[in-house]
């Protein structure tokens, strides 16, 4: 049994991707709907951490108050852009994967291959019709 732990978010069509990439690995994750259930700050602090990025990285600006909180400042403290995401867990970009191979921001979704410990078990196509699973379980690579 592998330990896979997605942040998601159901309306997200990279999001509901990455979760069929795993499912199509043979795992069931533990599914965390960040919106309802966001993370506590020392979480999202370690995952920001453990994924090798910034806060910055991690804020999404499309549909999200971004612009009317001045969040495009540079002149905003990593500590500060973690408080607006943690006051309105929207600014959380998605999806997020924990796995024993480590955090990764999943965008695009087939980003989630490289931290899988699973093979896919066969092909698989994106929402938007792009293959990047083989009949093979092979990535497809453009």
């Amino acid at each position: 049994m592998t330990d896979i732990i997605i942040y998601h978010n159901s309306d997200c069509g990279t999001s509901r991707n990455t979760l069929a990439l795993i499912r199509n690995a043979g795992i069931e994750p533990h599914v965390v709907e960040y919106l309802k259930t966001p993370p506590a700050r020392v979480l999202l602090e370690q995952l920001i951490d453990r994924a090798g990025i910034t806060p910055r990285e991690l804020l999404r600006e499309k549909g999200t108050p971004y612009a009317d909180l001045g969040l495009g400042d540079e002149g905003h403290t990593d500590s500060a852009l973690v408080d607006a995401m943690m006051a309105h867990p929207v600014l959380i970009n998605r999806p997020l994967v924990v796995s024993p191979l480590g955090v990764r921001l999943c965008r695009p979704s087939e980003a989630v291959l490289d931290i899988l410990p699973a093979r896919q078990l066969g092909a698989f196509t994106k929402e938007d019709g792009e293959q990047v699973v083989d009949a093979n379980g092979n990535r497809v690579r453009a």
